[in-house]
């Protein structure tokens, strides 16, 4: 089917983790000129919403409904039963690459997913759920949450692959990113210059861990030496003299669970401007690398009649590094902290392949100016506020103007439908299709006064909750984002504020004492939307739900696992492994002479597990989130010939945490001894995988180079649950 005549192309941009008054063109402190060049030629919106959490804004980003509506009302690695929350989309919500290939149109993305359930994320799929089943014909990128931006793990289609080339060769994520998206677009204008084609460019960044290319570090040195809270400030007089936001615009006061600036001392400054700066640079870098993928489609004449909508975030700017930021993120999600004196003696390491770095939480709230709170927090602005900017010449006349109707991410998707003149589908693949629940944004490119067509949104995330209507939000906060897990008191006892929004841009006026009866009506109006689109039961479980256990899995009811050399699975297709009795034995005929390399692995540097061969000796090393490392390695060197090495590990208890006792043996024979103290809570990683037979990713233990494969011959490595 050909596409209708004089259908546009249509990039869709979408960067993760932005705050609302991070980029200059908002008025922020980083400067962004290819983010200004295209809202120079077009129109932003300044009331433009997510759901202040990825996969979430990602489903309904592309589904045009509402995020429960499509099963995601929180990420995938938190999913449940409840039919909001299962991280499943419908077959009766289809995706707009899904409606737009049918139409006639090429599609691809590139980047990151994140709309995957985790047990699908294997060879035996099923691969209907990945970005090729969901009505992409390319996908290159990877399937989960984030993504070390030196050593990622990428997916083309379905299949795993290798990054083309390493760290030290100049490898990092965004720029292979752009240069595949580019050289995409390229070859299909070059195979069918009239068929129109849908990318989507879904970068991981600027999404934790904060990585630098060497050659863009250093420029913002000193540029935040003020602090946060006079940050705060010079952005808000920024984006009052821009007209980003209206005059007489308030700027919210500092949350009192945030410290002051004055009140840190010498040596966490030297760590929180660090890890600020180097932030910074990662937008820079960003900011860049879009512009090199518009500068293309401008060089090959595709850009005018390219409808371009650059969404500057799936939500705001993120507090999980918690209130001292941190040199191992992923030890701040699982609720392991390092500590200020980690990230000062390595502080020179902040950026580069060896860290995974993330702003303190003060820096985040900043970064959201003038709003209150940060992602995770839908209840204000700092989590659900983003700059969207859109650019099509052959659509629309506006250049430089700015549009204040309300909006949301479930917009988009009729948006793009009115602009390639499709209607929505009412049957897909012969499946009765939900009505989009978004509104076509296309009525404000000509009016820029037009009454906002968008009068009703609700707004949830794991029990922070808000309600927009007619110019009023009543919202309700319930704890802070960075207390990943034990969070105090009733989630219905958390109290209501009341904001008028047209008159009151920031939420800074809560009027829930004066006008007690409009806070209920929409109170009730909260609830009745809640019920309509699968938001309830409300759940404020944050670390509790990242446990694997918690979903349905590959591994469910067997206690067996036999594993060929050079497997690759991620955490949510393997076996439970956490305080848990189990046993990992491998058959290997190892030559005269020794042999090395790894046998099996979880995870890598910043948390995780290895049994492998090194000096002849086998040896276990377990990763406590770079907060502990143990090894156990045997007492003398393994002989050649056919042997089956074997790693018992017994956990103290079936508590979170739990230590262990673990034994090396060859053949019956034990050869080593040793314990594990504490052990990793819930998960061991959200971006790395397990391998047999070789270690991809970072190593589980850096004294040994990557990919470490075992030089002798693996038959096999068998994990019993015992």
């Amino acid at each position: 089917m050909e596409a209708p005549a004089g259908s546009p192309n249509v990039l869709l941009i979408l960067l993760d983790d932005v705050g609302f008054g991070m980029c200059s063109t908002f008025g922020g402190p980083v400067e962004t000129p290819n983010l200004q060049e295209l809202a120079d030629n077009g129109i932003s919106y300044t009331r433009f919403h997510t759901t202040a959490l990825c996969s979430p804004t990602r489903a309904a980003l592309l589904a045009g409904r509402n995020h429960h509506s499509v099963g995601t009302g929180v990420i995938i690695e938190m999913g449940t039963g409840y039919p909001g929350y299962t991280g499943i989309i419908p077959r009766s919500t289809a995706l707009l690459p899904k409606i737009l290939g049918e139409n006639g149109f090429a599609t691809a993305m590139f980047g990151k997913w994140h709309n995957t359930p985790e047990p699908e994320i294997s060879p035996a799929g099923p691969f209907d759920r990945w970005p090729t089943g969901l009505g992409f014909d390319e996908f290159y990128g990877f399937n989960q949450g984030e993504a070390h931006q030196f050593y990622p793990t990428l997916y083309r289609n379905t299949v795993p692959v290798e990054p083309p080339s390493t760290p030290e060769q100049g490898y990092h994520l965004t720029e292979d990113l752009v240069d595949e998206a580019i050289a995409w677009t390229r070859n299909i204008d070059a195979a069918d210059p009239d068929k129109p084609w849908f990318a989507y460019f879904s970068t991981d960044a600027v999404h934790a861990p904060h990585h630098v290319p060497a050659d863009w570090r250093g420029p913002y040195k000193g540029k935040f030496d003020h602090g946060w809270d006079r940050q705060r400030e010079l952005t808000h007089a920024r984006q009052l003299e821009l007209g980003m936001i209206p005059p007489g615009t308030k700027l919210t006061p500092r949350p009192e669970e945030i410290p002051a600036w004055d009140e840190t001392t010498e040596d966490e400054r030297k760590v929180y401007l660090r890890l600020m700066e180097n932030y910074a640079e990662y937008m820079a870098h960003t900011d860049h690398e879009v512009g090199r993928l518009i500068e293309s489609l401008e060089q090959s004449g595709e850009l005018d009649n390219t409808l371009v909508l650059y969404l500057v975030g799936d939500n705001g700017a993120s507090a999980e590094g918690g209130l001292e930021g941190t040199f191992n993120e992923l030890a701040s999600l699982l609720g392991v902290q390092l500590g200020l004196e980690s990230t000062i003696n390595r502080i020179d390491e902040i950026g580069g392949p060896t860290s995974e770095p993330h702003v303190p939480v003060g820096w985040a709230w900043a970064m959201d100016a003038p709003f209150k709170w940060t992602k995770q927090v839908a209840s204000h602005f700092g989590g659900t506020r983003n700059p969207l900017v859109v650019r099509w010449p052959a659509g629309f006349e506006a250049m430089g103007e700015r549009r204040t109707q309300s909006h949301h991410a479930i917009d988009v998707v009729p948006t793009i439908l009115e602009a390639c003149k499709l209607p929505e589908p009412t049957v897909v693949n012969g499946i009765p299709q939900k009505p989009i629940e978004g509104v076509s944004m296309a009525y404000t490119f000509d009016s820029p006064d037009a009454e906002s067509r968008r009068t009703t949104q609700y707004f949830e995330m794991v029990g922070n909750r808000g309600i927009y209507h007619d110019g009023w939000l009543a919202c309700s906060r319930f704890g802070v984002p960075w207390q990943t897990a034990g969070r105090e008191g009733d989630i219905l006892d958390t109290p209501w504020e009341l904001y008028h929004i047209d008159e009151d841009f920031s939420q800074a006026v809560d009027l829930a004492d004066e006008q007690p009866e409009k806070l209920q009506e929409l109170v009730k109006l909260f609830f009745a939307e809640a019920a309509e689109y699968d938001v309830l039961p409300l759940d404020d479980r944050k670390t509790e739900r990242l446990d694997v256990a918690n979903r349905p899995s590959l591994t469910e009811g067997r206690t067996t696992f036999t594993y060929p050399n050079r497997l690759r699975l991620p955490e949510g297709a393997t076996p439970d492994l956490k305080h848990a009795d189990h046993t990992f034995s491998a058959r290997v005929t190892i030559p005269e002479g020794g042999a090395e390399g790894m046998l099996l692995t979880l995870g890598g540097r910043f948390a995780g597990f290895g049994l492998f061969l090194k000096g002849g000796m086998l040896v276990y090393h377990y990763n406590l989130a770079g907060v502990d490392r143990y090894q156990v390695a045997s007492d003398e060197p393994v002989p050649p010939g056919d042997v089956t090495l074997r790693m018992v590990y017994v956990s103290d208890s079936d508590d979170p945490g739990a230590g262990a006792t673990v034994t090396l043996f060859a053949d019956d024979t034990r050869i080593g001894e040793g314990r594990i103290e504490r052990s990793l809570p819930n998960r061991v990683t959200l971006d790395e995988t397990l391998d047999v037979g070789f270690d991809t990713g970072t190593p589980v233990v850096d004294d040994y180079p990557l990919p470490f494969a075992f030089t002798g011959r693996l038959d096999s490595v068998t994990i019993s649950l015992d």
